[in-house]
């Protein structure tokens, strides 16, 4: 099929994740998987994905998914890799290395092609939601991502995840990946379920999809109505998605006669 090669990437507080898409959506590459690195600073995290990118096909262009708040192509916020290791206290110093970091110019020097890169529930959404009314996207991994579209644009980021609930810890933390280990799958398990009636209380969704690496860790049968469980294998494939958006974007900004940001979000 004729069109540009993405490279999908998605980055996690656990693996670095890359694959080759057709302009189609179709994988024309085997999915490749790195451990992320801590502690992970700019320089670290730009080398890792450079290595992931040189086991992949020949691609066009690049879309990358970030666990944190991305605006404009700029790291506005991020919690794993602000943690010398997953679970451990944020370090003054990694938060400052990442603040504002301008990551999507960054990255496209160093793969030397077009580049777009958001938030990896943004990602994650664009690839599954259907369209219609309020939707809300959970990513469930190291921590805990959300992304909200209606009637398929995708709203500003918001870390909704880092407001605080009953038990003690934002969601984020509370719901994430290291306090699953400590207090069990079944604690976990309810957690999650309490965590998901307070976000559907603060956006009121027609709809509530839950992906990430752990989202596979949930009973379905349990989730009850109008919510959805959806493949991890779309924070990858919502990289064709992630550049029509931007796409839209650019040409709804340049009609108007105003030059936009390089990202989307």
């Amino acid at each position: 099929m004729d069109g540009p090669r993405t490279l999908a990437i998605d980055i996690g507080g656990s693996g670095l994740k890359a694959v080759v898409l057709a302009p189609d959506g179709r994988m024309v590459s085997d999915r490749n998987r790195r451990a992320t690195p801590y502690p992970c600073t700019p320089p670290v995290l730009l080398d890792e994905l450079a290595a992931l990118a040189a086991t992949q096909p020949v691609y066009d262009r690049v879309s990358v998914g970030f666990p944190g708040a991305i605006r404009k192509g700029r790291v506005r916020d991020v919690t794993a890799f602000a943690r010398p290791a997953p679970g451990r206290p944020k370090d003054p110093g990694l938060v400052a290395l990442w603040a504002d970091f301008e990551l999507e110019t960054a990255l496209a020097g160093r793969f030397g092609k077009p580049t777009r890169v958001a938030n990896d529930a943004d990602v994650q959404g664009a690839a599954v939601i259907s369209g219609h009314g309020m939707e809300l996207v959970i990513t469930l991994g190291t921590g805990v991502g959300c992304a909200v579209f209606f009637d398929g644009e995708l709203l500003p980021h918001m870390e909704l995840s880092h407001g605080r609930f009953g038990h003690g810890h934002s969601i984020e933390v509370a719901c994430g990946d290291n306090e699953r280990q400590k207090v069990g799958k079944d604690t976990w398990r309810d957690r999650v379920l309490d965590a998901l009636d307070a976000f559907e209380a603060m956006v009121l969704p027609d709809h509530l999809y839950i992906g990430g690496g752990n989202a596979k860790k949930l009973d379905a049968d349990k989730l009850g109505p109008n919510r959805t469980l959806v493949p991890n294998i779309s924070g990858l494939l919502g990289g064709i998605a992630l550049w029509e958006r931007t796409a839209d974007i650019e040409h709804a900004a340049s009609t108007h006669g105003h030059t936009p940001g390089p990202s989307a979000t």
